[in-house]
């Protein structure tokens, strides 16, 4: 099963996806987030024949939403009105976390839904 991962931002939202087995997350693409954005991640799921999708959601470390769950739930809630499955994952940190391991980067943001993909697909086992 191919999967996709998500980390939702205000600015830029960070694109992941595992192989074709679903064992690796691996960075795909950074999108910013306007106008255009839920067209590319559909374009992108169907290109790539995603069955998944596993979206980060954000909170703070006590477990309160971050000002940013509410827009998070309303993508996936309409990623998941277009017939796909969407589950909820969570994360703390995982932008700071990607930019440790590599560096600022422009891919940061594709690189912590990688770490969001990664974590989901652990717990999975």
């Amino acid at each position: 099963m191919k999967l996709m991962g998500i980390d939702y931002g205000s600015k830029r939202v960070g694109v992941a996806s595992t192989d074709e087995a679903g064992e690796f997350a691996l960075p795909r693409m950074v999108l910013p987030n306007d106008e255009s954005l839920l067209r590319k991640v559909l374009d992108f799921i169907e290109e790539n024949k995603i069955e998944r999708i596993v979206v980060g959601e954000s909170k703070n470390l006590d477990g309160k939403p971050n000002p940013i769950l509410d827009d998070i739930i309303k993508f996936a809630d309409t990623l998941s009105e277009d017939g796909l499955e969407v589950v909820l994952h969570p994360e703390v940190y995982t932008s700071m976390e990607a930019q440790q391991i590599q560096g600022k980067t422009t891919m940061n943001d594709a690189s912590a839904a990688a770490i969001i993909l990664k974590s989901y697909l652990e717990r999975k086992q």
